[in-house]
């Protein structure tokens, strides 16, 4: 009789290699560009196939066998992406020998345990990107119902698609499609952390680091915020003149150039996108 967290590594490493063997099969028969195929690689079908491979055996493990189920949660989540990129690697071989890999060159510049040391060593930020996920799923939407923050298009951030890249294989591909899904995290928790500092908090910092530091990612810092030192008349005075067209995004939006906004009642105005994508040639 296998000892419990023995079954827990084996069916784990089972089920992660037998979820992406369907994974692969299904996507080869639709077509990387059909409809099914599109839907599952945007939020919010993306995020139970991410939780499936990434945090369900992290939750099903503890709960059959303690912190014991854990650690063989783990190690057959590690031991099912090896054994995939391995397989991965040898299907695409006859296309790939030879040809440039980042993770060679990265390996080169810096040294091939520093690179696999840290690269691995990221996957601990894992949970971390999971309750940012869930605040964005639960937490903010009753902004957007109370405060009247713009909603969010989630798919338009949270979505996959470097596995179209052509010569991303094995080791490469799951590192990143990994940098791709947290990168559309933590884009969208950024987006709707700026309606929220600009809707309650519109002053600037008083430590003038912190205020070149952060104004990249919120604008509004040097695109309208009172400065430090202003008085709560002129941040009020902000407040009225930037939300009193009931429009209630960050003052640099992009919807503010594009789209007259429209009395506070009307809801259908909340529904605005993110950023427009850059055009191309």
């Amino acid at each position: 009789m296998w000892s419990e967290p023995l079954q827990i590594y084996v069916g784990t490493v089972g089920a992660l290699l037998l979820g992406a063997l369907l994974l692969h099969v299904v996507l080869r028969v639709v077509g990387p560009d059909g409809g099914l195929a599109r839907a599952v690689a945007r939020a919010p079908l993306v995020d139970v196939l991410v939780f499936f491979f990434t945090g369900a055996p992290q939750v099903v493990g503890p709960i059959l066998g303690g912190w014991a189920g854990l650690g063989a949660a783990v190690g057959g989540q590690v031991s099912a992406m090896l054994l995939w990129i391995v397989g991965h690697e040898l299907w695409h071989l006859s296309t790939t020998r030879g040809r440039p890999r980042i993770f060679r060159t990265i390996s080169r510049n810096v040294g091939g345990w520093r690179n696999h040391v840290g690269v691995w060593w990221t996957t601990l930020a894992v949970p971390a990107f999971w309750i940012i996920r869930a605040a964005e799923v639960f937490i903010y939407p009753v902004l957007t119902f109370t405060a009247r923050l713009p909603r969010q298009r989630h798919g338009d951030w949270v979505n996959l698609s470097r596995q179209k890249f052509e010569g991303l294989v094995g080791y490469d591909l799951i590192w990143c499609l990994y940098c791709d899904w947290m990168t559309g995290v933590w884009a969208l928790g950024s987006e709707m952390l700026r309606n929220v500092e600009s809707f309650w908090c519109p002053i600037r910092f008083g430590d003038a680091a912190k205020c070149a530091n952060c104004v990249v990612d919120f604008p509004d810092i040097d695109g309208g915020w009172v400065d430090a030192d202003g008085t709560m008349d002129d941040v009020t005075a902000v407040l009225n003149a930037k939300y009193g067209d009931g429009f209630h995004g960050w003052f640099g939006h992009p919807a503010r150039l594009t789209v007259s906004a429209k009395p506070a009642t009307d809801t259908k105005r909340e529904d605005t996108p993110g950023p427009p994508p850059a055009e191309t040639e």
